[in-house]
């Protein structure tokens, strides 16, 4: 039985409007996951799936009990403090997709330790500005791809000051090894009582997440943050009590937080990982049918490749609810894959400042591209820069309400260590995501683009998005990326970056038809004048298309 009716006044509503009204969370004191829900779990149902895991090879694939995950986590906790880390120490999590993530950051949460989960991507110098500036006191990471030699260099650099470093698979000189260390810790572990333990307001998880400018900022979420994405995965997701979650995302990013462990958990459905080295739109279905996964969730990257594949070919008849998000949907790709498989994706929208602001819901019809409607407790205006609020279908910057006594479900605590910037977006009573949407008259959110990325051109105001989406129809585009470049005359010129589908060639004859087929099917002033194709996409490592690297490249140009 999932854990809903434990911290919600109500988990189950007539319509979107009961939703929005009585919509409770029950917040205890002194909450903490790992206490409140992995060990409540492996107490009542020791046996309960919580976690399957494969990669590429098989060979290691796990499916972890709640109560196995328990002793793995206590193992890891006791190490810690065995280490020296304690409450309110940060500690930097950098493990792919690897199942060692789980029990890593759920033992720190039993410490009241900081979790940094980060991406293996990094470098010296990126790892060093982590290092100092959350005073990084451990690290957690994968041997692989010569990571342990940049965190190694990075720690010269900045002198970071770290009590423990454990490496993940084969061991290193002067790096505590993983499996040695979890044979020899006891799997029972000395709880606080829960007046000692943490407090609500306590700083749990820090992200690291790059703007379109500057160093990436430190977003710090508090211990009440997982309640909170019980509205991300039990109404969004669409979740169930003993179902299995995928949600397509690595360890780094903080959509795995969103998807893989906090929200689902809570309402009672098991979590999917597949940690493949290279993404195969063919294996991945495959994945989905062997393991019966019931909900999932992805990039609208990873749906582009899924309906250039026969899907004739695969069952997807476990899959229940199909969820996309990372960045906007365009309305092509939601048609074909309804097409091609009877599912309506659903669209949200939410930042790592943070949980799913507003979506699709069960409750309302799904608008392709649509953001959907605001979730409880989040109170939206579209404001223009004077901070006035704008017309419907007039487009303004997204900003939360939080002038009230309550503050939305699972909003960030500020930027860690930068009041400064804290105060530049949350001011006035707002939180200012800087994104740029608009709204319907039926209250529908459609998102336009960051506010950087918005283009002027003539005096014209052009959303990448809605050329995007346009491409996106033409049967030689795979995936595109419209920004906007420097023009003496204009301010701005649209231009669109291609990868074009197989069998298709760059040509000059088909750049014509492309730009023609713009022109044909929106308004003509929006139609890209420079046109490039590429082989592939610059790319977060959650699959977002970089469009800050393309200006780059242009600018270098």
């Amino acid at each position: 039985m999932s854990l809903l009716h434990t911290y919600l006044e109500k988990s189950e509503f007539s319509s979107y409007e009961d939703f929005q009204r009585n919509f409770c969370l029950r917040v205890p004191d002194n909450f903490n996951f790992a206490y409140d829900v992995l060990d409540v779990y492996a107490e009542r149902e020791p046996q309960r799936c919580a976690l399957v895991w494969t990669d590429d090879s098989r060979e290691e694939a796990l499916r972890l009990s709640f109560g196995e995950l328990q002793r793995r986590c206590n193992r890891l906790a006791n190490l810690f403090r065995e280490q020296g880390i304690g409450q309110g120490d940060p500690v930097l999590l950098i493990l792919k997709g690897r199942h060692e993530f789980w029990p890593a950051i759920l033992a720190l949460h039993k410490l009241g330790a900081i979790a940094i989960p980060a991406t293996h991507m990094l470098k010296r110098h990126d790892l060093s500005y982590r290092l100092e500036n959350a005073q990084v006191r451990g690290v957690v990471a994968l041997n692989c791809d010569g990571l342990l030699e940049q965190i190694e260099l990075a720690e010269e650099e900045c002198q970071a000051s770290l009590k423990c470093k454990v490496a993940v698979g084969s061991a290193r000189c002067g790096w505590l090894s993983y499996e040695e260390e979890m044979a020899r810790q006891s799997e029972l572990f000395v709880s606080p009582p829960r007046s000692e333990r943490n407090q609500n307001s306590d700083i749990m998880l820090i992200y690291f997440t790059s703007g379109t400018a500057g160093f990436p900022k430190m977003v710090a979420h508090d211990f009440v943050y997982p309640l909170a994405h019980i509205i991300t995965a039990k109404y969004w997701q669409g979740v169930e009590d003993g179902g299995l979650h995928y949600t397509v995302a690595d360890t780094g990013w903080a959509k795995a937080v969103w998807g893989k462990i906090y929200g689902q958990w809570l309402a009672g459905s098991a979590v999917f990982v597949y940690d493949y080295d290279k993404f195969e739109a063919g294996r991945l279905l495959g994945e989905i049918i062997r393991n019966r996964v019931t909900s999932f969730c992805a990039p609208p990257t990873i749906y582009r490749f899924l309906i250039k594949e026969d899907l004739s070919g695969f069952d997807l008849g476990c899959l229940r609810s199909v969820v996309v998000a990372g960045e906007p949907l365009n309305p092509e790709v939601y048609k074909q894959f309804l097409e091609k498989t009877g599912l309506a994706l659903k669209e949200a929208y939410g930042q790592t400042e943070l949980v799913a602001s507003t979506a699709n819901w069960p409750w309302i019809e799904a608008k392709p591209g649509s953001m959907g409607k605001p979730s409880p407790g989040y109170q939206i205006d579209l404001l223009d820069a004077e901070g006035n609020k704008v017309e419907l279908g007039e487009e303004g910057e997204i900003c939360v309400r939080t002038s009230d006594q309550q503050l939305p479900p699972g909003i960030f605590m500020g930027y860690h260590r930068d009041e400064e910037l804290t105060k530049s977006v949350w001011h006035d009573g707002y939180y200012h995501t800087g994104d740029v949407a608009w709204q319907d008259e039926e209250g529908y959110l459609w998102f336009v683009g960051r506010a950087d990325d918005v283009i002027k051109s003539s005096g014209y105001r052009i959303g990448p998005f809605e050329v995007e989406s346009v491409l996106m129809q033409h049967p030689a585009v795979t995936e595109c990326a419209i920004t906007g470049v420097p023009d003496p005359v204009r301010g701005q010129i649209v231009k669109a970056t291609v990868v074009l589908s197989r069998g298709y060639l760059p040509s000059e004859e088909l750049k014509h038809e492309l730009q023609s087929f713009v022109k044909e099917n929106t308004a003509p002033y929006k139609y890209p004048r420079v046109l490039e194709f590429v082989e592939a996409m610059p790319k977060t490592i959650s699959g977002k298309i970089r469009r800050v690297a393309l200006r780059e490249t242009d600018g270098n140009h």
